[in-house]
């Protein structure tokens, strides 16, 4: 006879160890949070999980092969209707069959708020598209009591500002068009994300915005990183044209100092509910 070994229940089940499990499972370890994660592959420890809209038996079995959790971490983008419901269901019904019994969070981008006729200032109550395909699935999972935490600009580790510089700007058209910047470190993601699986009857059933408090000036940033590239390596010839371009920019366009107003900056995020709700600062804020 064949016998399975049930996986060992954890607080925390992480679907996608991506680049945000990077920063949150060191942080899970320190604080002695139980956890597991998930991969294609199966790879480093984790469990072999691939999300499928299917109702198969092989689908099925993906999920029973998972640890219960308290709180199920979703970091791959679901899309369109059904897929939230499907993902619930699936893992509820595997677990004990009762769908409230599970915290579900899902991370989404800030995307989804980038619509014509934005007003300046934008919070998670403002209006955003409903038409994103992405959006439709974090609705479907708020109405069934999730979670949905819509991240800014990801930085930390490798990915690194300073160096999206060819090609955020490779052109003076490119650079004189690039206005506000809004972003957030991985660990205090990780850091967010405990705090909602600790008090999720704050969190449930809502869309929260995730920055770290600051809008950036594009400008201002381009000036600071070409200059510190161009001291890193003296012929990149950055001074004579990132750098000469935001001077230029800024004659042309009346810009006396950097960084910009709000208003000059354009779309601007108010994310300060969510810090204050959750009784957080970001620690890792000014790229």
């Amino acid at each position: 006879m064949i016998t399975t070994t049930k996986p060992a229940d954890v607080e925390i089940l992480i679907l996608g160890a991506g680049w945000t499990s990077t920063f949150l499972i060191p942080l899970l370890k320190k604080q002695n949070i139980s956890f597991g994660a998930t991969s294609t592959t199966g790879r480093d420890g984790t469990f072999k999980f691939k999300f499928e809209h299917d109702e198969c038996d092989e689908a099925k079995k993906q999920y029973r092969d998972l640890p219960a959790a308290k709180t199920v971490l979703i970091t791959f983008p679901l899309k369109g209707k059904g897929e939230s419901s499907h993902l619930v269901k699936s893992y509820s019904q595997a677990h004990g069959g009762e769908e409230s019994k599970f915290q579900f969070i899902q991370l989404g981008s800030t995307g989804i708020f980038t619509i014509p006729g934005q007003d300046t200032w934008v919070t998670r109550h403002s209006k955003y598209d409903t038409s994103n395909a992405r959006a439709i699935a974090e609705d479907e999972l708020i109405s069934l009591g999730g979670c949905v935490l819509n991240l800014s600009g990801l930085w930390g580790g490798a990915r690194q500002p300073k160096h999206w510089l060819d090609r955020v700007a490779d052109t003076k058209e490119k650079l004189a068009s690039k206005q506000s910047l809004h972003m957030v470190h991985g660990l205090d993601v990780a850091r967010s994300i405990i705090a909602v699986h600790e008090r999720f009857g704050k969190a449930a059933g809502q869309r929260w915005m995730l920055t770290d408090l600051i809008v950036y000036d594009w400008w201002a940033l381009i000036l600071g990183f070409a200059g510190e590239l161009q001291e890193e390596d003296p012929t990149s010839n950055r001074e004579h044209t990132q750098i000469k371009w935001v001077g230029e920019v800024m004659v042309e366009q009346n810009v006396k100092a950097l960084p910009r107003s709000m208003e000059q900056l354009g779309r601007c995020y108010d994310t300060r509910e969510f810090w204050t709700t959750f009784e957080l600062m970001p620690i890792r804020a000014r790229i």
